[in-house]
């Protein structure tokens, strides 16, 4: 390496893994990396040239976020990119692993298919939240250039010009961290399981419904967008596992777990990882549940533990464990070991899989007539078949599920519960027996 680059490597920006973040590095393995996906369709095709110039301004705005991961003697750490990366096609599936060549060079991909802008990133980087606001910034900023309009900064939508504020870099677990910590003991939950997908393919299936029906339905039932939606996941789990298990009594729990975003307990403009979670659960072997018995338990669960208090205890529980000086000293790769043991045995298996609900997703007024949809894709677990990336844009909801196995005995499910609720959804799926 020639003086010149050396002195440009050392003068970019770095940082120690948040929290959250240092899981993910030790969790991973050959055939799995914890990534995922936004993407936002354009009506119109998208221009590559004019997106590759619009990347360039933006990743010097966000140098958190265009970063690769780097290793050191303690812990991970993830360094500022020295330019942007290259756009890139889009492959024959989505979520493609990102090896670890490729995460020590750019943990972050910026891909182009047609009309679609999608950006997929390890998740050490950030969570949803930080993904979103650099999608948007980057889109404002791929309109602007391209169609000469002037955007304002707001609804997440940050100056591309402008320096970072002090307070995106904050680790929020740290700092929020309660005197008092969680327990960490859970019953492993049902898993779904099936046959491989050959050479890790990965299925994707849309539904797309309409968000006033869905609001109206879930009223009727006094629970929320999020609680209705995870209940009508936890009944199509239920209806799964009573087909695949006649005998009640060696059903086990349904666990769905659900990302709870921190920033609005505890205020924050942090754009590193800030989300805990919360794992509402039915037991099937006790009786059959109705869907207004599994509103009830979700919408119940989810108003108990999704406070500051309770949060600030979760938070402790992984903040203590990284405190202990024996656990700073420890070479990185007794870490790493550990740690992997430890994702292995209170992760997955506690939960049937992830529903993230990003919420609805805002735009300022003058990009709007640019903008046809947004999707958010979770990357596969590790050991289980399936996750679900949830957000609206617009007038309708869109629910993605992904899986690696051929089965889409899930999905076929989680229509069914929709249809008798009496909500119609049209899907769309990268499978062709679908």
């Amino acid at each position: 390496m020639s003086l010149k680059k050396k002195k440009k490597q050392s003068q970019l920006w770095w940082r120690p893994l948040d929290n959250a973040a240092k899981i993910y590095p030790a969790a991973r393995r050959k055939n799995w990396s914890n990534i995922y996906r936004f993407a936002v369709t354009l009506k119109e095709p998208v221009d590559e040239s004019v997106l590759q110039s619009a990347l360039d301004v933006t990743v010097r705005r966000f140098p958190l976020i265009a970063v690769r991961l780097r290793r050191g003697v303690f812990w991970y750490y993830l360094q500022q990119l020295s330019e942007a990366p290259k756009i890139r096609e889009e492959n024959s599936y989505p979520l493609v692993r990102m090896s670890r060549n490729e995460v020590r060079k750019c943990a972050l991909r910026v891909i182009v298919y047609k009309h679609r802008i999608a950006i997929e990133m390890f998740h050490s980087i950030t969570d949803g939240t930080g993904a979103l606001v650099f999608l948007k910034s980057l889109l404002a900023e791929y309109l602007q250039q391209k169609h000469g309009i002037q955007i304002p900064n707001e609804q997440g939508v940050y100056d591309r010009l402008e320096e970072p504020g002090a307070e995106e870099f904050e680790d929020c677990f740290l700092k929020n961290a309660g005197s008092i910590s969680a327990s960490r003991k859970e019953k492993t939950a049902w898993q779904v399981y099936g046959t491989p997908e050959p050479g890790g393919f990965v299925n994707q299936t849309c539904f797309e419904l309409p968000v006033r029906t869905v609001l109206e339905k879930a009223h009727e039932y006094g629970v929320s967008l999020t609680v209705f939606v995870c209940a009508v996941m936890m009944q199509a789990l239920q209806n799964l596992q009573k087909e695949r298990v006649p005998n009640r009594k060696y059903r086990k729990p349904i666990r769905v777990l659900l990302p709870v975003n921190l920033r609005p307990l505890f205020p924050s403009r942090t754009l590193r990882n800030f989300a805990l979670y919360t794992t509402p659960e039915i037991l099937p072997k006790l009786g059959e549940y109705s869907f207004a018995e599994i509103c009830q338990v979700v919408k119940h669960h989810m108003g108990a533990e999704v406070t500051a208090k309770q949060m600030s205890m979760k938070i402790a529980t992984n903040v203590n464990s990284e405190r202990i000086l024996f656990a700073r000293v420890m070479p990185l790769f007794i870490k790493n070991i550990v740690m992997k043991a430890v994702y292995d045995s209170v992760g997955e298996k506690k939960s049937c899989l992830s529903l993230s609900n990003l919420g609805a997703v805002k735009l300022p007024e003058i990009m709007m007539p640019y903008v046809e949809r947004f999707d958010v894709m979770l990357g596969l677990r590790a050991t289980t078949p399936y996750n679900c990336g949830v957000l609206s844009f617009g007038d309708t909801l869109y629910i993605n599920f992904v899986r690696n196995i051929k089965e889409s005995e899930l999905e076929y499910h989680f229509h069914c519960v929709l249809r008798d609720l009496g909500i119609s959804a049209q899907v769309r799926s990268n499978s062709q027996d679908e």
